[in-house]
């Protein structure tokens, strides 16, 4: 794993988003196309903004994913994955191949796996842009997360600190407003792809940082199974890297 400190999290982003694009470009240049996954949040805003500016990249050749996506929340909603990725990146590009947004309704949730589950097959993912959550999750994979299923897309049901995080970062009014289940992409699925991109910013995150390369691989911390992504690129600022030259938790 290669692991960059950069001095804030704009310059976080400019250098992700370098990776990330010479990593697309490099896709479609060998198949003549790329398969990308997203995750969204507000630590990935400087990474999606530096990339829609990649401007040696042909979006057209491009199939874009979502890593996550709230059950029941209505269309257009802040909060949304598809929402969130058309304000900060897909309106700021010319178009792409294709867009595989995931349905939140709560009563086609069968539906939409079976869907999603089946055009990943024919799609393994080239380059997947991710991050850490506060409690050490995967996407939606919230600690214990399920190590073992093999399907691309599940159902999970959201712990306390997940749901927490949401509403404090302004997404929801209060915890309670936040949705209880989701549909993510598995940790099978996020480790299979043959380059990971990691934007962490931020001093909230300094202790899921440290816990991603300290802790034992477990289920019960879900980061720690990007140590054994194919190539995995961790960009951090100075606030996120603070514990990581040492492991300096307090427990």
């Amino acid at each position: 794993m290669l692991i960059t400190i950069c001095d804030d999290k704009n310059a976080l982003g400019e250098q992700a988003a370098a990776r990330g694009g010479w990593l697309i470009r490099k896709a479609i240049a060998e198949r003549g196309e790329c398969n990308v996954a997203f995750v969204t949040g507000t630590s990935q805003v400087a990474t999606l903004k530096a990339l829609a500016l990649e401007s040696k990249i042909d979006w057209t050749k491009v199939n874009v994913f979502l890593l996550d996506e709230f059950i029941g929340l209505e269309r257009g909603h802040k909060a949304s994955s598809s929402t969130f990725l058309y304000e900060n990146f897909l309106n700021l590009i010319s178009g792409v191949n294709s867009f595989h947004a995931i349905c939140p309704d709560a009563d086609k949730i069968d539906e939409t796996l079976k869907n999603l589950n089946d055009t990943m097959k024919n799609h393994p993912l080239d380059v997947a842009f991710i991050c850490i959550g506060e409690n050490g999750h995967l996407a939606f994979n919230d600690p214990p997360a399920d190590f073992d299923t093999k399907d691309p897309y599940i159902l999970v049901e959201l712990e306390d600190r997940s749901r927490r995080q949401q509403a404090n970062e302004g997404w929801f009014k209060s915890i309670n407003d936040v949705p209880k289940t989701a549909i993510t992409m598995s940790i099978h699925e996020i480790m299979s792809s043959k380059h990971i991109i990691v934007s962490c910013p931020d001093q909230r995150k300094a202790k899921a940082v440290a816990m991603c390369i300290y802790d034992d691989l477990t289920p019960l911390s879900p980061c720690t199974a990007i140590r054994r992504g194919n190539d995995t690129a961790l960009f951090l600022d100075r606030l996120s890297a603070c514990l990581v030259f040492s492991d300096q938790r307090k427990y």
